[in-house]
């Protein structure tokens, strides 16, 4: 499938500080790419460089094969985006808003404003002034706006912040949408991991400046590990027992027990007959399969401990 979207060893640097070092990623046509990492761990940085924002210390972006520059102003007209905070003008409406956008993208088609309002759900409030509305509804005209002139890619940073549930699945059904139905690429940028879980078909994990991963879905899922989570009244002398039988348990935050072992994934029956003739029968007993959080919890501390 066609690349969309390439870096080559991105780099930014800011005095002895690098918010980004030597990033290479790659996104391919229809392709949504779940960016994640914690707060000011580069993401945003890497974002602001791929649309030309700022520029790179070293390191190429490249846009449909053609390298961001700041000459090369043709290639946004096949790109929406949508990077931290939305701007609008607060003291016209949200259909003002578009409209001038409309007029500013010199966008040709006159039922478009009408369009994206309906797609985000925005039409009750096409005459409620943008400093009035909610911070959901705020980030859905910045996302309306980044879908006005219909991109071939789209770059949305922290596209959920601000939304209620509803709101979420709205926004998780549009994105599917767009990629899968119109082969639109989508580059997600988020810390909230279920949500880019439910989303993405490919992951690239960004820790302290770094790209540590990128992964498919598929191959993630392969990754995901199963556990056995046991609850019982009786933690410590539970854990004594499933300890002395092999098992090494490790006490969780909400205070359960959860063994990765694979004969007791495999077997929990047994387990549960164990702590019951050593009368310590669990309450709660149930094989979990870790999600991108846990996942990536893990892979962060693991590379804590090998930069340590």
């Amino acid at each position: 499938m066609t690349v969309i979207i390439e870096t080559e060893r991105l780099t930014k640097r800011y005095k002895n500080f690098y918010a980004v070092q030597d990033v290479s990623l790659t996104i391919r046509k229809g392709e949504i790419y779940g960016f994640i990492g914690l707060n000011g761990a580069g993401k945003t940085t890497t974002i602001r460089m791929l649309l030309g924002m700022i520029q790179p210390s070293r390191g190429s972006c490249y846009i449909k094969g053609e390298r961001v520059s700041r000459t090369n102003h043709h290639l946004w007209k096949h790109v929406g985006h949508l990077v931290e905070t939305p701007h609008s003008y607060p003291e016209l409406t949200v259909k003002e808003n578009l409209e001038l956008f409309h007029r500013l993208r010199r966008i040709l088609e006159q039922d478009t404003v009408s369009n994206v309002l309906n797609l985000l759900n925005l039409t009750r409030y096409a005459d409620t002034k943008a400093g009035e509305l909610s911070l959901g509804n705020a980030q859905r005209l910045g996302i309306a706006k980044a879908l006005l002139h219909s991109p071939e890619i789209l770059i949305l940073d922290e596209p959920f912040n601000g939304l209620d549930p509803a709101g979420m699945m709205q926004m998780r059904e549009l994105l599917q949408s767009l990629a899968y139905e119109q082969g639109v690429t989508i580059l997600v940028s988020s810390h909230l991991l279920s949500e880019v879980a439910k989303i993405t078909s490919k992951i690239g994990i960004i820790h302290d400046g770094q790209l540590l991963q990128e992964i498919t879905a598929d191959e993630l899922k392969q990754l995901l590990r199963q556990r056995l989570i046991i609850a019982t009244r009786h933690i410590e002398a539970a854990s004594a027992v499933l300890s002395a039988a092999g098992f090494h348990p490790t006490l969780n935050k909400s205070g359960e027990l959860e063994i990765y072992n694979d004969d007791a994934v495999q077997h929990p029956d047994q387990v549960a007959r164990l702590l019951v003739e050593k009368d310590h029968p669990p309450t709660r007993l149930v094989v979990e399969e870790e999600n991108l959080e846990s996942y990536f919890l893990q892979l962060v501390k693991n590379e804590g401990r090998g930069s340590s």
